[in-house]
């Protein structure tokens, strides 16, 4: 007993060190690692005119995207965004890429992709957004992008995308513990009910907030990188006068550990 009392302090204390020793993980990307990528000639001539507009590397460096990571892409469109995140995420990664059947522009736009020989660490699900296809407890990052809107929007001869509680539930449940929530969209004006999804396909940033909050997510950092305090956010968001330049909020949150 005493021999083990005696030793005590140095087992903690090794223990404190192999913890502190202890190979980690890839670093996020930042900024500047996205160059290589954007710069794949093997990326479509048309994604690249889009990029000074959307700007992907401020904004996936803010999603703190790693190397090896498992991300769910919600509402994925033609991939403009799956195919920068397959690359970031590399061969160790794994990209489930989303989409609504309604949605069914994204089957050959996708499709031309994994012709191309492209998103190879990728998987396409078809689903709503409230019954997305990912077990529990088994995703690094969840990005959606431009989307949450769309939950609010009703396609022709549809019943809907999905329920919205059940859709930032389903959030939670896919994401590991720890494990982030990047949302971004189109700003409504503030107060301005969620139906404006349905018409100029804007959303308050408060009802995405308020959402991820009574989901259990938990808020942890914003970026301006694409806001544009001029915009006209009563309009609709395919306007020629401001597309690809409307009022867009970037938010991150987290699932507790």
């Amino acid at each position: 007993m005493k021999l083990a009392i005696r030793f005590a302090p140095a087992l903690a204390l090794l223990a404190i060190a192999a913890c502190a020793t202890a190979p980690k993980g890839p670093p996020a990307l930042a900024a500047g690692d996205y160059a290589a990528i954007l710069a794949d000639p093997g990326r479509p001539e048309a994604d690249r005119k889009d990029d000074e507009a959307r700007k992907p590397a401020e904004v996936l460096a803010f999603a703190g995207v790693h190397p090896g990571d498992t991300i769910l892409e919600m509402e994925a469109g033609r991939g403009w965004y799956s195919d920068i995140l397959s690359s970031a995420v590399g061969p160790a990664g794994k990209l489930i890429i989303q989409y609504p059947a309604e949605f069914a522009y994204g089957t050959p736009a996708l499709k031309a992709r994994t012709d191309a020989g492209r998103l190879k660490n990728a998987t396409i699900t078809i689903t709503h957004f409230d019954k997305l296809e990912a077990a529990d407890g088994s995703v690094d990052k969840v990005l959606w992008i431009l989307g949450p809107h769309e939950i609010y929007y009703t396609p022709k001869d549809s019943t809907g995308l999905g329920d919205p509680r059940k859709t930032y539930a389903e959030i939670m449940r896919v994401l590991k513990p720890g494990g982030e929530f990047i949302a971004m969209d189109h700003a409504a004006n503030a107060g301005d009910p969620t139906t404006t999804g349905a018409t100029v396909h804007r959303i308050d940033p408060a009802s995405v907030l308020a959402s991820a909050k009574a989901a259990g997510l938990v808020f942890v950092d914003r970026s301006d990188v694409l806001a544009n305090p001029t915009d006209d956010r009563s309009k609709m968001v395919f306007d020629a006068t401001i597309r690809r330049h409307t009022d867009q909020f970037l938010f991150r949150f987290r699932k507790p550990a």
